[in-house]
């Protein structure tokens, strides 16, 4: 593909996505979603999305809030009421079985034995009423058919692993007598009970210092170096993407606009929006200087532009970025949609 091929044949945004990833190096990956789109009675939630995740990789998928990244992760993991939501176009492909059409008997013995997932807040994705050791021996006893004795044991292991100390103490705790990042690093442990194939992050860092945050980043990094995982990270961080993450996707008003090596997609972003994120990094600007913000929010489903979506908040939007959707480029480290590239 050469810059400029038009949205099509050629020119789709999976095709696209593809091509640079090859041109990166990309291993075969264990996970495909292709052209993914989602919607809530008939109004377009995700729109077009595609991307791949090899074992052994860190993707990072960025955005602000509202740009439909949580949502396309818990489509992987079946985990999204349908009714009301409704896969309308594409598939998620793990190890080629098409995840988005799976009976959810299927998926129910894919969750957490093969697909692993850390939720975005702890302490209210532990159930309260239950043992720390409890929550994390259950997938264990469910997929590995273990006895409660040795799943315990499983799990005083995997909280050792996790860096909590005293790990066999641990199990008889109940999640609000532990801290934050201790109960960060039990969702990792869950999620890590039956050694998956995929690992899914959401945001796992939320509402933890700066100093718990490093850690658990370094945790989640290490264990999928250690266990080749496949890792699929979601955040608004694009510090942290930068430090661990092999490839990125940035993801506005429900589409990947940009994606690529890190190199390429941060050290010198084509779309506008990417830009402008990359501009509000702290490190970005000189010391003594107020932080650049962009202005307007994000474009809520149903009420997104014909054109582009990022137009409205773009200080460098031509007349054709609000009326036509740009076309998907490559320059084999990256693809990019947008009329006016940076």
């Amino acid at each position: 593909m050469v810059l400029g091929t038009p949205r099509g044949a050629d020119g789709s945004p999976e095709h696209a996505l593809e091509h640079a990833s090859a041109r990166a190096g990309a291993r075969a990956p264990i996970l495909s979603v292709e052209s993914l789109s989602l919607s809530l009675r008939g109004t377009p939630l995700v729109e077009d999305v595609s991307f791949t995740v090899a074992p052994g990789e860190m993707l990072g998928l960025v955005g602000e809030s509202g740009c439909g990244k949580s949502v396309t992760a818990l489509s992987v993991m079946g985990l999204l009421p349908t009714p009301p939501i409704a896969v309308s176009g594409g598939r998620v492909l793990f190890e080629g079985r098409d995840l988005a059409r799976l009976p959810q008997s299927e998926m129910r013995r894919l969750r957490g034995r093969e697909i692993g997932m850390i939720f975005q807040e702890p302490m209210t994705s532990l159930n309260p009423v239950f043992t720390v050791g409890s929550q994390i021996a259950e997938p264990i006893r469910i997929h590995e058919g273990l006895s409660e004795k040795a799943a315990l044991a499983r799990a005083a292991d995997l909280l050792d692993r996790v860096g909590l100390p005293n790990p066999k103490a641990q199990l008889a705790r109940y999640p609000h007598q532990l801290s934050g990042g201790q109960r960060q690093r039990v969702m990792i442990a869950i999620a890590l009970a039956c050694s998956p194939k995929l690992l899914i992050a959401d945001e796992p860092t939320t509402a933890l210092d700066v100093t718990v945050q490093a850690q658990i980043l370094a945790l989640v990094d290490g264990l999928r170096r250690d266990m080749g995982l496949a890792c699929l990270l979601i955040t608004h961080d694009l510090g942290v993407v930068a430090e661990i993450c092999d490839r990125v996707c940035v993801m506005y008003a429900g589409r990947i606009v940009e994606a690529g090596t890190i190199e390429a997609a941060l050290g010198a972003p084509r779309h506008r929006y990417t830009r402008a994120l990359v501009d509000t990094i702290p490190s970005s600007n000189p010391p003594g200087r107020p932080l650049p913000s962009i202005p307007g929010n994000v474009p809520p489903p149903g009420a997104r532009p014909a054109g582009c979506a990022f137009a409205e908040r773009c200080g460098a939007a031509l007349d054709r970025c609000r009326s036509e959707p740009p076309p998907w480029e490559s320059d084999g480290a990256r693809a990019f949609a947008c009329w006016n590239p940076a």
